[in-house]
């Protein structure tokens, strides 16, 4: 072996060569740094305080800018219908105020004269509810439990926002079980009180 090395010394050495020079260029230069593109920020390292939008700090409030819009003029007709409008809501509040109120208990249902129940806790019966049907001179769940169909209308024509609940959340019948003191049929049907 030693013999074809010397016979063939100038193609081992340019072998080697070569080689050595594949292993330097793969590992043995220096490899340049990835480019590394800056973005400057008010959050970057050294970067200064950021711009500030002066234009819209130093602007006046939208309230204080005069409309563009020129103001609107009524048609001359428009005084003649608003006043029958305020006749037509006049005479809806008269109606309204002559609406009978519901009649008190019935003479069998026990009703202690300076006594209310706690309206409350009819399920869809807030504070408000409760104090709109006092003015109203509901004051008892006998009162409720005895409502006809006419007087359930009456009442809730005079609820205003809260019209349709009384139907909507069965009061009557809450007002049946918790006038009879029938605490388990009612929670077993409405919910714990």
């Amino acid at each position: 072996m030693l013999q074809m090395i010397e016979a063939n010394w100038i193609a081992v050495t340019a072998l080697v060569v070569l080689v050595l020079l594949v292993a330097w260029l793969l590992w043995g230069r220096k490899k340049p740094a990835p480019a590394r593109r800056e973005y400057r920020d008010v959050l970057s390292e050294g970067a200064g305080p950021a711009q500030r939008n002066n234009a819209l700090i130093d602007a006046p409030p939208a309230a204080a800018i005069p409309p563009i819009v020129p103001p609107i003029v009524p048609a001359p007709a428009a005084g003649i219908m608003a006043g029958v409008a305020e006749v037509v809501a006049h005479e809806a509040q008269e109606e309204v105020e002559a609406a009978p109120v519901v009649a008190a208990a019935p003479a069998a249902a026990p009703a202690e004269a300076g006594s209310a129940d706690d309206l409350t806790r009819i399920k869809g019966v807030g504070p408000k509810l409760n104090a709109r049907l006092k003015e109203l001179g509901v004051t008892r769940f006998a009162q409720i439990a005895a409502w006809s169909e006419a007087d359930l209308a009456a009442i809730d024509a005079q609820l205003g926002a809260f019209a349709g609940r009384p139907k909507r959340d069965a009061w009557i019948e809450q007002a049946t079980l918790l006038a009879g003191g029938d605490t388990g049929a009612y929670e077993a049907k409405f919910g714990k009180l």
